[in-house]
């Protein structure tokens, strides 16, 4: 950048915003209707954008209309930028002297946004904060800066905070430079996608005696023992860091942040990032869509917070048992009484975002459409109350006790407020005519001029016979008449000339400045009373802030629970009993994404029947395509279902709680880490082998896949043993090697299944259904033939074999009967086939 000395003022002015903000964040710097983007910046954001870089005088440049942010903004965080906002904050027609003022008057980043226009309805959007107590364990404090959600977890190690991290779908982690580069180190964070933006913080920012002291004033409490967090330095330093950087990029504290919950990963089921994935619960493999997952099929939420807290539920299910049986009550209580579910859902349909709205008031950013919406929501908070209270399940009991009466800030934004609103504040008629008469004469006296300016034009062009004579404004000259060239001949000596354009001139008389005094005065007035009266209404609402989200919260469990009771409903599912034992029995069950795909009575139901003692291990055997993983993940899902407090696809399931669900499943292998196949297969297992338990249910599919038959066998035998012996936890086993059936001569606990198949001549028909026993062949080459395999390799393969299977001994000693073909090599000439060297290729 230059030197001052050669800068004209504004660009001084540009200069001394940049010194305020980040060194990593780019300056939106307003300039009357546009955003202008200078120097490096303009660089940056002219590629992010697509948009002309020019230069004047050297200096590089860019920018874009101030209407388009809300388009343009979302696209600069997803170019992984932080952006500042230098906003006007004076009305240039009233600087006489000097330049306008300017201030920053927020940064965003991917952890920090609040505005519509950059966040998804159906999910919460997370900045996180890591720190680490002098015995290692590490702590996670997240919080929702669009609602106030806020939490700290104490996570422990480097796996279980990375998994924290994705499950939670942070977006931005502030961290020190030291702890960053030791947790990069620790190979538990890989680049990709969904990975956050990490954000350097010195170390002063996680001082526990300070963060103490910030929280404090934050909650206006003199200890934190009443948020869990005595003792905790560290989980202090965390929250007090995400707390301190939101308010100081929002440029506004963060007064709807009322709540700190200090939360242990033991509190629920855990899920991690890979069993999250494999199990498609928030998205689908393959499209990275909702669509196809589990998440997609029991969405039935009306609301957005409904939406949000139907996920959390979903990844983060309970272990506590009275509280999952308090879903279930409440959700069996909708079952039996559709006629309630229905009112209820209905009510629900007006109700809008109101966790979002009170965090875009506290910040000061809302709109009047946002009062409005606020208004209208708590108008129907007293039915949805008197509907409630109707039903006998204790959470809707609860959940009424939480919906606050605002019937006295309901009645003053409905009467304020006009029935059509426009999107910002600036634009005017945002107050009811009648509600306010000093507003209504000022509001009166600007319609007045106007109906004056109308009489002056009709009678200036009576007056000088200019029939094309117009009175106009702008905000450089104000009110003028204005004459075209071939008319000026005609114009009053009472003209007072002030412009000459091309084509015209432009005049003023001495009538029309008194007018426009009077009219732009009473409409400055108006807009600055109608400002006055916004921003009381808007005080009145925030200082409702935590009754108002207490209210929001109960309404979103609610609006999932009553979600959870239509797709029981309109599936037929049960209810399951729950226990603190380790049984696990489920009769007809179905998987839920595939039973909502394929419709009613489609889908084939299986049993499962699994426990910690001798039907601790199912090895499930049979061909591909059959159903084999489909029905290990079935059984997982109903868990997860079962214990986030919804019904399930089945007839009846009986599940003792399970602390951990960890998955292996190869269709779903991410590579991006730059390892094989095999490699990420073994790495999956060992943190399974690591940190199964007995209340554990671990899925295994095809494990030992990835490397040559004899050790992919032998690793697949061995940890089938450990997990037998060691956790004792309920397994499942998916796979192709038929020798592990074997185990369960040896493992009282193993228990052989496999999938049905019937046979009509060279016809194979999969039944889909799981049968006890071992399977006796996996019908390999069949489904080669479904899959379009030419018929000349399908021929080879079946004689090859009937060859292995002939053979009595070892799979090498099988392989080695096998007739090899003559394949001549393709350097010599078909003329020179008699002295060919003949390579021998196994087919």
């Amino acid at each position: 950048m230059a030197d001052n000395s050669k800068l004209t003022p504004m660009m001084i002015q540009y200069r001394q915003a940049k010194e305020q903000i980040p060194p990593d964040a780019v300056l939106l710097f307003r300039l009357g209707d546009f955003y202008e983007e200078f120097f490096e910046d303009a660089e940056t954001v002219s590629r992010a954008l697509d948009l002309t870089l020019t230069k004047r005088q050297g200096t590089p440049m860019c920018g874009f209309p101030y209407h388009a942010l809300d388009s343009y903004l979302p696209r600069l965080i997803a170019a992984g930028l932080k952006v500042a906002i230098a906003e006007q904050v004076e009305d240039p027609k009233l600087v006489t002297k000097g330049i306008v003022k300017r201030q920053i008057t927020r940064i965003i980043t991917p952890g920090t946004m609040i505005d519509n226009s950059l966040l998804n309805d159906d999910g919460n959007h997370f900045l996180g904060a890591v720190s680490k107590d002098k015995e290692g364990e590490l702590f996670l404090a997240a919080l929702d800066v669009s609602t106030g959600e806020f939490s700290v977890c104490q996570t422990g190690t480097a796996g279980h905070l990375a998994a924290e991290i994705r499950r939670l779908g942070v977006a931005e982690v502030l961290v020190t430079a030291k702890l960053q580069e030791e947790l990069l180190a620790s190979g538990e964070f890989s680049a990709g996608d969904k990975a956050p933006l990490w954000s350097e913080l010195d170390e002063y920012s996680f001082d526990s005696w300070d963060g103490f002291d910030y929280l404090c004033r934050h909650f206006h409490s003199t200890t934190l023992d009443g948020f869990g967090l005595r003792g905790k330095d560290a989980a202090v330093a965390a929250a007090a860091a995400v707390l301190r950087y939101a308010s100081e990029n929002l440029r506004h504290e963060a007064a709807h942040v009322t709540l700190l919950q200090f939360r242990t990963l033991s509190e629920t089921l855990e899920l991690d990032p890979i069993t999250l994935r494999n199990l498609e619960i928030t998205g689908s493999l393959f499209e990275n869509s909702r669509r196809g997952s589990l998440l997609g099929v029991l969405d039935k939420s009306v609301t957005p917070m409904g939406g949000r807290k139907l996920r959390s539920f979903l990844v983060r299910p309970l272990r506590d048992h009275d509280a999952i049986v308090r879903r279930l009550d409440a959700v069996e209580n909708f079952v039996v009484d559709p006629l309630a579910l229905a009112e209820f859902r209905e009510s629900l349909r007006v109700v809008k975002d109101l966790e979002r709205i009170v965090g875009r008031l506290n910040v000061g950013i809302a709109t009047p459409r946002d009062l409005q919406n606020l208004g209208s929501s708590l108008e129907s908070l007293p039915a949805i109350k008197i509907l409630l209270e109707s039903l006998y399940a204790r959470l809707f009991a609860e959940c009424v006790a939480n919906i606050g009466d605002f019937s006295g800030l309901t009645a003053a934004l409905l009467a304020a407020l006009a029935d059509e609103l426009p999107a910002s504040i600036n634009d005017g008629g945002v107050i009811r005519p009648g509600y306010s008469p000093e507003l209504d004469e000022l509001r009166s006296a600007a319609s007045d001029g106007k109906s004056w300016l109308s009489s002056i034009q009709q009678r200036e062009i009576e007056r000088t016979g200019i029939k094309s004579l117009k009175v106009k404004f702008n905000n450089v000259f104000g009110y003028y008449i204005e004459v075209s060239k071939s008319n000026l001949s005609l114009v009053p000596e009472d003209y007072i000339r002030k412009q000459t354009l091309v084509n015209a001139e432009r005049f003023i008389t001495p009538e029309l400045k008194e007018l426009e005094n009077r009219i732009l005065g009473a409409e400055e007035k108006a807009r600055a009373l109608e400002l006055k009266i916004f921003d009381e209404l808007r005080r009145m609402a925030t200082s409702c802030t935590a009754d108002i989200q207490r209210s929001a919260d109960a309404l979103a469990e609610m609006d999932a629970i009553a979600g959870f009771a239509e797709t029981a409903r309109t599936h037929g599912y049960c209810r399951p009993e729950i226990f603190d034992d380790d049984r696990l029995n489920i009769c007809d069950g179905r998987h839920p994404v595939l039973d909502d795909s394929m419709g009613s009575g489609a889908f084939v139901p299986n049993d499962t029947f699994l426990d910690c003692g001798e039907k601790r291990m199912m090895v499930i055997t049979g061909p591909n395509m059959a159903g084999k993983s489909t029905y290990i993940r079935q059984t997982a899902l109903l868990v997860i279902m079962a214990q986030a407090g919804s019904f399930v696809p089945a007839r009846s399931m009986q599940l003792g709680m399970v602390d951990r669900i960890f998955t292996r499943i190869g269709a779903a292998d991410d590579l991006s880490r730059g390892q094989s196949t095999f490699m990420v297969e073994m790495v999956e297992t060992a943190n399974i082998l690591r940190h199964a338990t007995e209340k554990s249910l671990v899925i295994l599919d095809e494990v030992g896949r990835g490397t040559s038959t004899f050790d992919g066998l032998s690793l697949a035998w061995s940890i089938a043993e450990y997990l037998h012996d060691q956790p004792r936890c309920r397994t499942m086993f998916a796979t192709h090697y038929h020798e592990l059936t074997e185990l369960a001569q040896t493992r009282r606990g193993v228990n052989n299944f496999n999938v049905a198949v019937r046979e009509y001549g060279d016809e194979v028909i999969f039944l889909r259904q799981i049968i006890p026993g071992a399977a006796d062949r996996s019908y390999g080459i069949h489904v080669a033939r479904l899959a379009g395999v030419p018929q000349a390799v399908l021929e080879r393969a079946q004689s090859i074999l009937e060859l292995l299977e002939k053979n009595s001994g070892s799979p090498r000693e099988a392989v080695s009967t096998i007739p090899r073909r003559a394949v001549r090599n393709r350097k010599r000439q078909d003329d020179e086939e008699d002295s060919d060297i003949i390579q021998l290729r196994l087919l």
